[in-house]
């Protein structure tokens, strides 16, 4: 079987909105947390400042990103063997356990043990986008890993806002509601989800090559691929400067209120939303994949570029839906690569792309906030708070170069 696979149309749109809805809840648990993650801290750590407190927060997200950067490729790899559906479902009813403890827990220990197992949880992703690409003809894998993107975009938006909504009734309660919808979605699938690895196309699970480190050298053997997840990894460390960044950026450059800056990031995460579910299909359609590719990363260079210099607030937030055209290139770059490897290390591949995205959360953070603080001080000789995006500019330029002079592998 090969990944120009045919399903019924019926059935082809019920796995795919379960997919979808599964990336959905997977980006809903990174967000969930952020509105109710002071109280929640403060209640498990009695006497303890917001200060403190805000230092074990950074803890859990790390563990978070670090999870899903050793378990994505092992569960991508896992589902080449065992099959999309076990992993998916098996992951999901153990994201509802996640939840559970998260709403449940009255110690530190116990949200970091949840956060751990949130993080593997939600390195489903990659099994999802190995499912995408089972059931997908070649040219229409840009446009499926485009819903991929427009499911993470949505829950994106959707985690903060029912966080901070069901925080209101109390800062466990959003957890309980998660564990709620993740038990619906396994439900869903069970009945829904058809199996796409065959035996012809199964291959044998291999530590060596399911660790992260063994299948970025497995994948990167075949041709092209290595100069492709350089791009990659480059890009996604560039772009992570937004989620990164954006809060305090704006608060520090136009003293934006809380209010403001949930407003912002939910406009942008519907604007991201609609680019990778709407407009990925037509854009591949008229100027092919390897020209959206340098399309969307001409509209990242143009937005951070803007936003490290603009001086008005209001023109940042008109900047917005141009700024999220950038992500065209995501989808299109990773169709690229699924087409040049074969159909029984599918899984592996969107492991290895998930451990990338991993890698750029755990990292980027760390160095984009640094340059904000430093670029910020009074004891500074330029006062420049958008050095991160200009930094994040230069690192896109240098995927643009890198993926022009790719002609030949293309």
């Amino acid at each position: 079987m090969t990944s120009t696979q045919k399903t019924p149309a019926r059935v082809r749109k019920s796995t795919v909105f379960f997919i979808v809805m599964t990336v959905v809840i997977d980006a809903m648990g990174i967000g969930l947390i952020i509105p109710v993650l002071p109280d929640l801290l403060l209640d498990v750590l009695p006497n303890t400042s917001v200060a403190e407190a805000a230092v074990w927060g950074g803890v859990l997200s790390s563990l978070f990103a670090i999870m899903q950067f050793i378990f994505s490729p092992i569960l991508g790899t896992l589902s080449d063997q065992s099959g999309r559906k076990p992993v998916l479902l098996l992951s999901l009813t153990v994201m509802v356990g996640y939840y559970l403890v998260m709403a449940l827990a009255q110690s530190i220990w116990l949200l970091l043990i949840g956060r751990v197992i949130g993080g593997i949880t939600a390195a489903t992703n990659a099994t999802a986008s190995a499912y995408m690409a089972d059931i997908s003809k070649p040219e229409e894998k840009a446009a499926r890993f485009g819903l991929i993107g427009a499911g993470f975009g949505l829950g994106f938006v959707l985690g903060p806002v029912l966080g901070g909504l069901l925080g209101e009734l109390g800062h466990r309660a959003p957890f309980y509601a998660a564990a709620a919808l993740a038990a619906l979605n396994a439900l869903i699938g069970f009945i829904v989800l058809p199996e796409t690895v065959t035996d012809q196309m199964r291959r044998k699970f291999s530590w060596k090559k399911a660790n992260p480190l063994g299948a970025m050298k497995t994948i990167g053997a075949f041709s092209g691929l290595k100069a492709l997840l350089i791009v990659l990894l480059i890009y996604a460390i560039g772009t992570a400067v937004y989620p990164s960044v954006w809060p305090f950026f704006t608060a520090e450059r136009f003293e934006w209120s809380p209010r403001m800056i949930g407003i912002s990031l939910t406009i942008y995460g519907l604007c991201f939303a609609i680019v990778q579910g709407v407009l990925v299909r037509p854009a591949i359609t008229y100027l092919g994949e390897r020209n959206t590719v340098i399309l969307g990363f001409g509209f990242e260079i143009f937005a951070m570029s803007f936003i490290a210099f603009v001086s008005n607030g209001m023109m940042l937030m008109a900047m917005t839906p141009i700024a999220s055209l950038g992500v065209l290139s995501q989808p299109a770059l990773q169709a690229i690569m699924s087409r040049r490897i074969s159909d029984d290390m599918q899984g592996a591949l969107q492991g290895v792309l998930s451990s990338l995205h991993a890698v750029a959360m755990i990292v980027t953070p760390l160095v984009m906030t640094s340059l904000l603080s430093l670029f910020s001080r009074p004891s500074m000789p330029v006062y420049f708070p958008g050095a991160p995006f200009m930094l994040a500019a230069f690192m896109v330029i240098a995927c643009l170069i890198i993926f022009t002079r790719l002609r030949n592998l293309l």
